[in-house]
Order: C-alpha cells, then sequence, then structure tokens
C-alpha cells in the first residue's frame, strides 16, 4: 500500500531524470530579440512576379530558422507600388518603430527611446558586385535611417552545396559521389559564371574551390559581363583535358539580365544548370549575415553531401 508521501516500502520510486548537460543536450531555440532591426532583403534586377516570390521565399526560410524575425523586402528599382524601394522600406521601418515607442509611452509602460540600427540591409547577391554594392548603399542613405549593411552571401560552403545541386537537377553532376550514382552527361569541368568583373570572379573561385572538391573535377571561374571572359576559361579547361563542360551560375537570379546566361552556354558551346534562386542556404546565409551584424551568435551551418 502506497503512503500518503510515495509508494510503500520496497516498491522503486520513479524519480525525474535530471536535465543533462553537455553535447547531447538539445540547444535552446533562438528567437528574434523584442525590438530587434528588421531584415531587409535588398533586390537588384528588374522586379517581376518571379523575383517577388523568389525574395518571398528566401525570407520566409529566415523567419522559420529565426521564429519573430520581422524580414522585409526592398527592390532597387521598385516602383513604390507593387515593388516597394529599398528607400521606402527603410522608411516604413522607421515610422514603426517610432510609432510603437510613442503607443508604449501613451500607454504608461515604461518605454525607453530605441536606439540602434532601425534595420539591417542584406544584399541578395552570392558574390560581390561593386556597381550594385554602390546602388545599394547609396539607397540607404537616401533613406536617412540608420541602417547597418552587410557584405554578400559568398563565398560560403553552403553555396557550394547549393551550385552542387543544380548541376545534379541538371544532370551535369553526380548526386551523390559515395554511392556512385553515376550520369552519363556528368561534366569533366566546370565554368562558375558570375557577374561583377575581376572582384566577383576572384570572390567566386573560393566557392569554385569547394565545389571542385565534391565533385573531383576541374572548376573555374568566369565572368559573364565582360566579354571574351567564357570563351577563354572555356578553351584553358578543354586545353587542361576536359571534354564535358557545364556552365554554374554563381548567381542567385534577380541580377542575372535575361538572355545572358543562354548566350555564355552557346559561346562555351555547353549545357548551363539554373541560377541558385531560393535554394534553403539562400535565407539562411541572409539570416548568417543578419544575427552576426547584431552579435548575435548564429547556428554552426555546415555544407552537407547532396542525397
Amino acid at each position: 500500500m502506497s503512503s500518503p508521501t510515495g509508494p510503500a516500502s520496497g516498491l522503486p520510486v520513479r524519480m525525474p531524470r535530471p536535465r543533462q548537460p553537455g553535447r547531447h543536450r538539445r540547444p535552446e531555440p533562438l528567437a528574434a530579440p523584442e525590438g530587434a532591426p528588421a531584415l531587409v532583403l535588398a533586390v537588384p534586377g528588374t522586379p517581376s512576379a518571379a523575383t517577388r516570390s523568389l525574395a518571398e521565399e528566401v525570407v520566409s526560410i529566415a523567419r522559420s530558422e529565426l521564429p519573430g524575425l520581422d524580414a522585409r523586402i526592398g527592390y532597387l528599382d521598385g516602383d513604390d507600388e507593387e515593388f516597394p524601394t529599398l528607400q521606402s522600406v527603410l522608411a516604413h521601418a522607421s515610422e514603426e518603430r517610432v510609432a510603437r515607442f510613442e503607443q508604449a509611452r501613451e500607454a504608461g509602460a515604461d518605454a525607453v527611446e530605441p536606439d540602434g540600427p532601425v534595420a539591417v540591409v542584406v544584399p541578395l547577391l552570392a558574390g560581390p558586385d561593386g556597381a550594385l554594392l554602390r546602388r545599394v548603399r547609396q539607397a540607404v542613405m537616401d533613406s536617412r535611417v540608420a541602417a547597418d549593411l552587410t557584405d554578400v552571401l559568398g563565398p560560403h560552403p553552403l553555396l557550394a552545396e547549393a551550385l552542387h545541386v543544380r548541376l545534379s537537377e541538371a544532370g551535369l553532376a553526380r548526386a551523390d559521389r559515395a554511392r556512385l550514382f553515376t550520369v552519363a552527361t556528368a561534366a569533366d569541368g566546370i565554368i562558375l559564371a558570375s557577374v561583377g568583373g575581376d572582384e566577383a570572379v576572384q570572390a567566386a573561385g573560393i566557392t569554385g574551390m569547394l565545389l571542385a572538391a565534391r565533385l573531383a573535377v576541374p572548376v573555374m571561374a568566369a565572368a559573364l559581363d565582360e566579354e571574351g571572359s567564357i570563351a577563354a576559361t572555356a578553351e584553358q579547361l578543354r586545353n587542361a583535358g576536359s571534354q564535358q563542360l557545364a556552365l554554374a551560375p554563381y548567381l542567385i537570379g534577380p541580377e542575372l539580365d535575361a538572355g545572358l546566361l543562354d548566350e555564355a552556354a552557346k559561346e562555351a558551346d555547353c549545357s548551363a544548370a539554373e541560377a541558385l534562386g531560393a535554394y534553403p542556404a539562400i535565407g539562411k546565409l541572409a539570416l548568417a549575415k543578419y544575427m552576426t551584424a547584431l552579435g548575435i551568435t548564429p547556428p554552426q551551418q555546415q555544407g552537407a553531401p547532396v542525397r
């Protein structure tokens, strides 16, 4: 028979297990701090329904990784109606912050006037493009809003993973070397196509080395916006022994002029993969840039094998 305080003598007592510290403990989920600045994704290129869908998917991924995140989209070439400009999005974020403070003060709350940046602007660019980055910086200045501007998303191992996936989707690379899954059309040389001149080519080359390690084939970066760069790189790869080339855009998509990729593929006489688009790594890297700008330690991000 049990006593009021527990089981009768001789019976086992079920005790709650103590919370286990150490590496097997599940990490506490992160959430956006209250009143944190907005993450504003700066989207280059001509706005379109496809561009908006891509940008919305990127911010959706970021929100899923950090609940409570205030994530917005501003277009470099927006019209302030269907596609709000970066300046107007920043101005609206600033007005909303002031309004929240005034409402809290009128309600008698012990409100502290907010300081620090209103927003953190993350350019939707895989690699550096001097011309586009100058426009983003000018738009932030023209908004007259206190906002931090981060660097571009790459280079990063997650972008090498994304490139591998896009190549495998196009049948131009093995999806999983560990399983020896062969693709008859797999390329034995990759042209990593960037936009932004020499600086962009150099930055793409870093991610290209990571991609080469994944595919075990040579990868060389070239500039889509420099005449002769793609053709010269294709010739260099063929002279080195590659017979079947593939073009991999080191680009997210909105910054790519229509038809430029097709022209480059014809110039190199090879097939091309799709741009990176809204691959999950893009949203995760945008969030990582935001968190780093605010001094929040992002979770460990590593490239994983493509399966």
